[in-house]
């Protein structure tokens, strides 16, 4: 509306704190406006996840995915204080306050994903439970990354042996600012690639993983600053071959627990598509067990380059890895009980049969759908929830059965990174 000197000359005007709360507020709030009006008489889903940050404040936040005229959408619905304890009653009375706050009706929620605590997951007296008595039909989910992490937990004695000896260095190093200190001039001084190690903490998914690959890979610097120390009983496990190749094998395991993680992260993740990831490294995990017992480690790039530098052979640590990939793929099976064949139908309904369960109106409308030649043109050209959400307003039944699958959340991925953001805003660190 005004020139370029007059911009300029306004933006040099300070505006004080409560002009900027102020307005930050308005802005907050007309989103807040515009997003549940879009949300009435909509199907919905939730994500909800309880935490407490470094400020020991209890916060509930909810992220919501709904059905549009044309697509799923997913947006921050809200985070809130909670002031008492953080019981499945109180967590569902601030839910259920919001919802009546802003007209949005119970009966349209389909879904609700969140991590397996009691509090959330408990089939009684949890949230779940509580959602479904005003919404009977909304598909309780749990998240499909917190499952990963639980099915990738258990070690067994000698493995976990390894990781407590790594956990040990990492503290010995890391709590003391001369010894990181020491460590990070000795890493240079022998042109390490990275001149420190890394923390591990079991809050998070990705930890494990990337502090083995790093103990691993400065497996020498470790070991010399050790000895100069004097802990000569930790510096011996880095010299010994056995503890260096389940070092090794541990850090290839994880570093592929890692890869399978970040394809579950991110937005947009129905349960169709994460159900082929798992099913695919399950199936990985079967091929891993099967090429150990014929002796074959090529599969584990860390184990298979050291067994082959060092000239000591891996045979005598392969019972104990054969252990542990049976293990990992009974705890997989486990926390993952359904077969991902049931979702074919959804992910590619043109070379797909129809469910056994499909009544006969919905089979046929299947082969009216499968038979439409430009539907199967319009398959290729939208992603798998525009394309069924056009599918249901000419084939309504199996239209609204395949966006009953595709709504629910399928990680509580959102709510970590919601999470992530509000500890960002109240670091210290952080500018203004």
């Amino acid at each position: 509306m005004l020139d370029e000197t007059s911009a300029s000359k306004l933006k040099v005007i300070p505006l004080s704190n409560d002009t900027v709360a102020r307005r930050i507020c308005d802005i907050s709030n007309d989103l807040e406006e515009q997003l549940t009006e879009k949300m009435k008489d909509k199907r919905f889903a939730l994500q909800v996840d309880e935490a407490t940050d470094s400020n020991k404040d209890c916060l509930l936040i909810a992220y919501v995915r709904f059905v549009t005229s044309e697509s799923l959408c997913e947006d921050l619905l809200f985070c809130k204080y909670i002031q008492s304890r953080a019981t499945a009653e109180e967590l569902f009375k601030l839910l259920d306050c919001y919802m009546t706050e802003h007209g949005l009706k119970w009966g349209n929620c389909e879904g609700v994903c969140t991590d397996g605590a009691q509090t959330m997951a408990g089939k009684r007296r949890g949230l779940q439970a509580l959602i479904k008595q005003v919404s009977p039909n909304a598909q309780w989910t749990h998240c499909v990354i917190h499952r990963e992490a639980l099915a990738s937990k258990q070690l067994s004695p000698e493995l976990n042996n390894v990781l407590a000896d790594v956990v040990n260095v990492v503290n010995f190093i890391k709590t003391r600012p001369l010894k990181a200190r020491l460590f990070s001039a000795l890493c240079e001084e022998m042109g390490a690639q990275h001149s420190a190690v890394l923390f591990h903490s079991e809050a998070r998914w990705l930890s494990r993983g990337k502090v083995l690959s790093r103990v691993f890979e400065l497996r020498e610097e470790i070991r010399v600053f050790l000895m100069e120390e004097r802990m000569h009983e930790l510096a011996s496990k880095f010299s010994d071959g056995l503890f260096l190749m389940k070092l090794a094998y541990l850090s290839d395991v994880f570093g592929k627990l890692n890869e399978l993680n970040l394809q579950l992260q991110g937005r947009d993740k129905h349960l169709p598509h994460l159900a082929d990831k798992i099913s695919a490294f399950t199936r990985k995990l079967e091929m891993w067990g099967r090429r150990l017992d014929q002796g074959n480690t090529d599969s584990f790039e860390n184990l298979s380059e050291f067994a082959d530098t060092s000239g000591t052979g891996a045979t005598t640590v392969i019972p104990c890895l054969r252990e542990h990939i049976s293990s990992l793929r009974g705890f997989f099976q486990k926390y993952f009980p359904n077969n991902s064949a049931q979702y074919d139908w959804v992910r590619d309904p043109f070379n797909a049969s129809p469910p056994a369960d499909f009544s006969s109106t919905e089979e046929d409308q299947f082969i009216e759908m499968t038979s439409d030649s430009s539907l199967r043109l319009r398959f290729t050209a939208k992603t798998l929830s525009e394309f069924w959400i056009g599918v249901e307003k000419e084939h309504p039944l199996i239209g609204q059965r395949a966006v009953k699958i595709l709504l629910p959340f399928a990680t509580s991925y959102l709510c970590e990174m919601g999470f992530s953001a509000v500890a960002s805003l109240k670091s210290k660190n952080s500018t203004d």
